[in-house]
C-alpha cells in the first residue's frame, strides 16, 4: 500500500493544473488553504503515520479489532482534514467567485456542491 502524500508544485517550465487558479479573477492569487499550508501538511503527515502504523499492525498480526480501531482513527483524521479544506474553499475560492458574479460563481457553487456530495458519500 502506497501511503505517499502527493503535493503539487508549479514552477518554471510547468503548466498549472486545470483547477489551479481556475475561477480566480485578476489580482487573486493562492488558495484558501495557503496561509495554513504548514498546518495541513503536518496533519497529512500524521495521517500518513497512522496508515504506516496500520501496515505495521497487519504485518505483525495484531488483533483485528485493534486494527479496525486504528482504521477508524485514520478515517476520522482524513475526514477532519477534508472538512477543513472544504471550509477554506468555501470561505476563499467560492466567496471570491460569488463576489465576481456571473457564470464563474455558478460554476464554483456547483463544484463545491459536488465536493460536498462526494464527502457525504464517503
Amino acid at each position: 500500500m502506497d501511503t505517499t502524500v502527493e503535493t503539487h508544485t508549479t514552477g518554471p517550465g510547468t503548466a498549472p493544473s486545470p483547477q489551479e487558479g481556475a475561477g480566480h479573477g485578476k489580482g487573486h492569487t493562492g488558495h484558501g488553504y495557503s496561509p495554513r499550508k504548514d498546518e495541513h501538511l503536518k496533519r497529512l503527515r500524521r495521517v500518513e503515520g497512522q496508515v504506516r502504523g496500520l501496515q505495521r499492525m497487519v504485518s505483525e498480526d495484531e488483533y483485528c479489532i485493534d486494527v479496525l480501531t486504528q482504521v477508524s482513527a485514520a478515517t476520522k483524521a482524513l475526514q477532519a482534514f477534508a472538512l477543513s479544506m472544504l471550509e477554506e474553499h468555501l470561505a476563499h475560492c467560492v466567496a471570491h467567485a460569488v463576489e465576481q458574479g456571473g457564470p464563474e460563481a455558478d460554476a464554483k457553487v456547483k463544484e463545491a456542491s459536488q465536493a460536498i456530495a462526494r464527502l457525504v458519500r464517503s
